[in-house]
């Protein structure tokens, strides 16, 4: 693709509206200057660049050999002799000696929490949005929209809210706490339960305490009538909804208006997966709904159902803990991003010889300096202060190697 409007800087010949965008949107707050930060995308660029060439190739030699050798033999059948072809070619290479690998600033929905994880291409903003707000999802809405729940016996969805579903969703919801967070007596269960409150720091039903005291974390609203109160266990949150002038909470005996599950704990925000983004154009799009998202003001205009609305990242979730003072947790998915792999090129920026550059050096350069907006700002996405970068498949010790270059130089 050729691209006639562009600007010569550092040696690099940029697309003009990716400049632009560089300029007037990415490094205004990052604390960067704009001729040092090309300077900088240019001495990685020629570095790097020639570094990623000569895996390629080498790549495409190991490859040719293996097709020679399949050619000739088939698929193999002495493995020893296989080993001992493909560590001939370097293919295979000796063990290393031994190591250890220290991290640090790591967040805890990575480190130590296990829990649901998304893809999205960043380019579609709705999708975005949608997935790092899925950080929280109400269990009612989950089970009631899909087949959890057998349209059968008179619990078919419909147009309207059928009450039928509606019970057996809520039954469904009861036993999961039964399940997950039990009360203290034997045979006591959630669907008896008429009252929830606090005592001093104790979740209490009229039934009684919980079987664990630790799963309670915290409330919302007075104690004698809270409007929430926040549950945990295996690092999870539920948090628990009540509102006795709700549709559903208003026939309910505890007034219970919803559960909400804390899901997907990350979401990878995919420079390239399912769409095309590759040349100018489209990188500012996908580059600008990721600074939308480090920033935490992306939004998107949205018609559903002859109704327009603006959807936007949800705010953190914030309670009364039973030890006193305040416990704010994400309202978002920590947001990871995956950037394009080594193969591809772009014709966004030149090199000094007006080739295109590798993809995946952009899209290291861009995604890296965006962060910097969550990182030196309020942190609203990686509280520890980081940023997840993530590779698409390594396929050998040439992909490997590439992958290793580009972190090292960003450091």
């Amino acid at each position: 693709m050729q691209l006639t409007n562009r600007i010569e800087i550092s040696g690099l010949r940029v697309a003009g509206e990716l400049f632009t965008f560089v300029g007037d949107e990415a490094l205004p707050g990052a604390g960067i200057a704009e001729l040092d930060f090309w300077q900088r995308f240019a001495s990685i660029v020629n570095d790097l660049a020639p570094k990623n060439r000569a895996l390629l190739a080498r790549r495409d030699e190991l490859q040719a050999e293996l097709d020679d050798w399949y050619r000739t033999n088939g698929a193999p059948t002495d493995m020893a002799a296989y080993k001992a072809f493909l560590t001939e070619i370097g293919y295979l290479l000796p063990e290393g000696t031994d190591f250890k690998v220290t991290t640090k600033h790591v967040d805890p929905e990575i480190a130590q929490v296990a829990g649901p994880q998304l893809v999205v291409p960043v380019m579609n903003a709705r999708y975005a949005l949608n997935a790092a707000n899925a950080r929280w999802g109400s269990l009612y809405d989950a089970l009631y929209g899909t087949d959890a729940i057998p349209e059968q016996d008179g619990a078919e969805k419909g147009k309207a809210y059928n009450p039928v579903r509606g019970a057996r969703v809520i039954g469904w919801a009861r036993n999961f706490l039964d399940q997950s967070v039990p009360l203290a007596k034997g045979k006591a269960k959630w669907a008896d339960v008429s009252r929830v409150f606090v005592d001093g720091a104790v979740l209490m039903t009229d039934l009684g305490s919980l079987r664990a005291p630790t799963h309670f974390k915290g409330w919302r609203g007075p104690k004698d009538n809270p409007s929430a109160v926040l549950l945990a266990t295996h690092g999870l949150h539920i948090e628990i909804a009540f509102d006795r002038t709700s549709l559903i909470g208003k026939d309910d005996k505890a007034g219970i208006s919803d559960v909400i599950l804390e899901s997907a704990l990350t979401t990878i925000m995919d420079c390239e997966d399912s769409v095309a983004a590759v040349d100018a154009a489209d990188k500012v799009t996908v580059y600008r709904n990721w600074l939308g998202l480090m920033k935490g003001d992306l939004a998107e205009e949205i018609e559903k159902g002859g109704h327009t609305f603006t959807r936007r990242l949800n705010p953190d979730r914030t309670y009364e803990p039973p030890n006193g003072g305040t416990v704010t947790l994400p309202g978002r998915s920590l947001m990871l991003v995956r950037n394009v792999g080594h193969l591809m090129t772009t014709p966004a920026i030149l090199d000094e010889q007006g080739r295109e550059i590798p993809e995946g050096i952009m899209d290291a350069m861009m995604t890296a300096l965006i962060a910097i907006h969550d990182l030196n700002g309020k942190r609203m996405n990686s509280r520890a202060g980081s940023w997840s970068r993530i590779l698409r498949m390594q396929r050998g010790i040439t992909d490997m190697s590439r992958s290793y270059l580009i972190p090292y130089e960003l450091k």
